[in-house]
């Protein structure tokens, strides 16, 4: 096509650029965050309410401003240090003098990658820890205080498995990850059921139920 540009999406789908669209997206900075760039402190004042910033944040964790994608990762970075979730499940960009509500599709981050480690956890529990790292190099470990959640769709049993990565915000675990997760997974009998999931510093987490896991395998088989 003259005058137009291809591009490969994360999902590995061809993109067409608009001829016209530049390489590097101008967004304007929340105040806070733009000084920090600069490597000044905050502005003084009320903290301004920004309403919609435009940004969106894609389900394979790409960020768009006003429909063009964010290309600098140091930009998106800083961004997603200042993303916050409100009790109505909203999320906003807030800093020390504005806010402004950005959408989400699914999760704001996702995970890419899956390290195992022995570690001592101590009381008898599985020697294994699982950490994970997201698309903007964040490392999480899989413990209380960041928990891995497996929703079923209650109709086809499909898995979308989430790690909290801060209070309010979850990276989704691609496919990739989570089949490395299932094949790292253990029997165990929680309230009488027995489940399949994984152990990570000392704290189980469920996958699925025994006997789904195991008809699934079976009909992989077949």
């Amino acid at each position: 096509m003259a005058g137009g540009g291809g591009e490969n999406t994360l999902d590995g789908e061809a993109k067409v650029m608009h001829p016209t669209m530049p390489q590097t997206l101008a967004v304007p900075m929340p105040g806070a965050a733009a000084v920090a760039a600069r490597g000044g402190g905050p502005p003084r004042g009320p903290k301004r309410d920004a309403g919609d910033f435009g940004i969106r944040i894609a389900r394979d964790g790409t960020w768009y401003h006003q429909g063009g994608p964010i290309r600098r990762k140091e930009l998106v970075c800083l961004f997603a240090s200042v993303l916050k979730r409100e009790a109505d499940g909203t999320y906003v960009l807030e800093t020390p003098v504005e806010r402004g509500r950005i959408e989400v599709e699914d999760a704001p981050f996702v995970a890419v990658e899956m390290v195992w480690r022995d570690c001592d956890c101590g009381g008898g529990m599985p020697q294994q820890c699982l950490g994970f790292r997201t698309n903007l190099d964040e490392i999480v470990t899989a413990n209380a205080e960041h928990p891995i959640t497996v929703h079923l769709d209650p109709a086809t049993r499909e898995p979308r498995p989430y790690i909290l990565v801060r209070p309010g915000l979850e990276a989704k675990i691609n496919r990739a990850v989570f089949y490395e997760l299932v094949a790292l997974a253990q029997p165990e009998t929680v309230d009488g059921r027995v489940l399949m999931g994984v152990w990570s510093e000392g704290v189980f987490f469920p996958i699925d139920e025994l006997c789904a896991v195991e008809a699934e395998a079976g009909a992989a088989a077949e």
